[in-house]
């Protein structure tokens, strides 16, 4: 996540100077302490929970589990990991239902939080679970609010109770408790009010609020927080602790480009659960939060659950199965090929995705270039082919790429590379079926057998591709790598090597043009 980038730089380079130590003395500890201070500190984190974080870390990193430890440096990692995963909340807490619906969830928070945009990413989300949430638009001050929430709920496809104009006319309490009461009649199992903000905290907010607390009963009162706040974060979640309390907090645009200070001072100063997470502006982009993948992501060890997670919701099963089926028995065609694509593009951004692969945020730089519309290229040269093309690309002659690359608006290089990429993919998924062992640029034979020849190994370490044609070297070199033995991750925490910067380049190529 950008949110935590610098954060996340800092914290790796520490760990990568612990790391060349063998033995760790309490001078280096100390050291390792200091940086972790002020990258904390740079990253607007409240000072409380700074002293108590540095605290904790030092007195385990100078204790008996690292001074056994065949790895200190691997260790103190370690401990660095678990006290973040302590401070973002410990354990990840879900979202507490009624015994009796309807189940009434209201959200608070400063104007501009975004907290009338979640309410409509939170109605999305349930409703893929099989409820029937409803908005109650109880935002009477601030202009175009109601329409505003109208026009969101409208994008979620969630229905919307908003018996007021808004803009400084009706009772926001007497909505909220006609709101629920039309939930239980129209039958809703949860109901979602959004009260109105203000550009700071100030009593006559508070009252409101906590007069629909109390008019309403609600089983949750979410705090919607902007990450970006930095320091007035604390002073502002404990206002409106003390003012109207809240059992749980949002956290809102985590992908923007801020220090992250919020998200790590929040849980600790308040006492209250994160249990979203807003990563984006579209209303598919919201998340459960859980700390220890948080963690994991501010480490730079990656968040390979989240990823499958994502891939799972995505995917058809029975589509994949069909797939599975066909590779076993006939040709993988450029129609498939177009079918898995059109399956990734539902996961959302590719950037993202790579995003939460260990090590990748030693390359920042080759992510920001990665070309999302490199997806989209792809598709357009594949539906300019007739069917019997697609079935079958060996009768892609010289005017038959010509015809294509016209009908796409690309070039016949992009043809010719595409299917390429198409053959190189089709042979691995071949592979695959056959119960084989596909090489991966970049990671080796997944779950091949490990100690290959040593010899070999700094043959190809020193030998390297000589081919004048860049994309045969770039395939040359890639399999060379694979072949390689993998390394450990950024932090010596095991696991395979992040992904090279050719290894992108591969990887971007069999999506599209490269």
């Amino acid at each position: 996540m950008a949110t935590f980038g610098t954060l996340s730089d800092r914290l790796t380079e520490t760990f990568r100077n612990l790391r060349k130590k063998g033995q760790l003395t309490p001078a280096d500890v100390d050291g390792t302490v200091r940086e972790i201070r002020r990258a904390l500190l740079d990253a607007d984190v409240a000072l409380p929970v700074v002293k108590e974080f540095t605290a904790a870390v030092r007195e385990r990193a100078l204790g008996d589990e690292v001074n056994r430890a065949l790895n200190p440096a691997q260790q103190v990692v370690q401990i660095v990991n678990d006290e973040l995963i302590g401070i973002l909340g410990g354990q990840q807490r879900r979202l507490q239902f009624a015994k009796n619906p309807p189940t009434v969830i209201m959200l608070a928070g400063l104007q501009g939080s975004g907290k009338t945009t979640f309410a409509g990413k939170l109605a999305k989300m349930l409703e893929k679970d099989g409820h029937t949430p409803l908005l109650v638009a109880c935002d009477l001050q601030r202009p175009n609010a109601v329409n505003q929430l109208q026009v969101v709920a409208e994008r979620a496809g969630a229905t919307i109770y908003a018996p007021e104009p808004g803009n400084g006319v009706g009772d926001p309490v007497k909505v909220a408790r006609d709101g629920v009461a039309y939930a239980t009649r129209q039958q809703h199992d949860i109901v979602i009010i959004d009260t109105a903000g203000r550009l700071g905290v100030d009593a006559e907010l508070m009252k409101q609020a906590s007069d629909i607390r109390k008019a309403t009963e609600p089983d949750e009162v979410l705090f919607v927080i902007d990450a970006m706040i930095g320091q007035d974060a604390v002073n502002t979640a404990k206002a409106f602790q003390d003012g109207v309390d809240f059992t749980g907090v949002v956290l809102s645009k985590l992908d923007g480009d801020a220090r992250g200070g919020a998200a790590l001072s929040v849980a600790s100063v308040t006492g209250r659960p994160i249990i979203f997470a807003s990563t984006g502006e579209g209303l598919d982009d919201v998340e459960p939060f859980y700390p220890d993948r948080m963690a994991s992501r501010i480490l730079d060890l990656g968040d390979i659950l989240t990823l499958i997670e994502q891939a799972q919701s995505a995917f058809d099963e029975a589509e994949a199965m069909k797939v599975a089926e066909k590779l076993a028995t006939e040709t993988f065609t450029l129609e498939d090929f177009l079918e898995q694509m059109q399956q990734m593009k539902k996961m959302g951004s590719m950037k993202k995705m790579l995003g939460m692969l260990p090590g990748m945020g030693n390359m920042k730089q080759q992510l920001e270039n990665f070309d999302e519309r490199e997806i989209d290229r792809t598709e357009a040269i594949i539906r300019s082919m007739t069917v019997a093309e697609r079935r079958n690309p060996k009768m892609l002659n010289g005017s038959r790429r010509l015809r294509i690359a016209r009908g796409s608006g690309m070039t016949v290089t992009d043809v010719n590379q595409l299917v390429q990429r198409f053959d190189q993919a089709a042979k691995m998924m071949k592979t695959v079926a056959r119960g084989g062992v596909p090489n991966i640029p970049g990671m080796g034979p997944v779950g091949g057998k490990p100690g290959a020849s040593s010899k070999r190994g700094k043959q190809q370490k020193a030998k390297g591709s000589r081919s004048g044609n860049p994309a045969k070297r770039a395939a040359e070199n890639a399999g060379i790598a694979a072949s390689a033995p993998a390394t450990g991750s950024g932090f010596g925490l095991g696991g395979q090597a992040a992904p090279s910067e050719a290894d992108l380049a591969e990887l971007q190529k069999m999506l599209g043009r490269g």
